[in-house]
């Protein structure tokens, strides 16, 4: 049990690690690089992209150990996030769900809050599904 454990810890910290190494060594610097040969208004839908991306690659280094360190990690990345993927805010999300029920001028931006955030979690728990080795397809053999 303690050994589990302590892989759990290590899984989960090298996950920080490589989200803290994905986001300021690959993404911002790419994101400064491309966003003026992109130009401003596609600025948000890159950031976005790497997000994905970085995401998806820490989901894959978590994924390595236990499948239930992603839900770890997710978890205190939906609590604590130290700026590493500015779109997930959780908190504001419940705040502008329960703004929308009051006014309607909120809906819209709940929608596309709540798509982008099941996108970024998506591509956290994609990448883990992608660590894990190809499970054998049974064929059908006929006789």
């Amino acid at each position: 049990m303690r050994h589990r454990l302590l892989i759990s810890a290590r899984a989960i910290l090298l996950g920080w690690v490589g989200l803290f190494a994905i986001t300021y060594l690959v993404e911002r610097p790419l994101l400064s690089w491309t966003a003026r040969l992109l130009g401003g208004s596609w600025l948000p839908t890159a950031q976005l992209a790497l997000a994905c991306a970085g995401l998806a690659a820490t989901g894959w280094i978590v994924g390595r150990g236990n499948r239930f360190d992603v839900l770890i990690l997710a978890a205190m990345l939906a609590v604590w996030n130290f700026g590493l993927v500015p779109a997930i805010d959780l908190p504001w999300l419940f705040r502008l769900t329960i703004d929308s029920f009051g006014n309607s001028r909120y809906v819209e931006s709940l929608i596309t809050a709540a798509a982008t955030h099941a996108l970024l979690f998506g591509s956290l728990f994609a990448g883990a599904r992608l660590s894990r080795p190809a499970q054998s397809i049974p064929t059908l053999q006929f006789r």
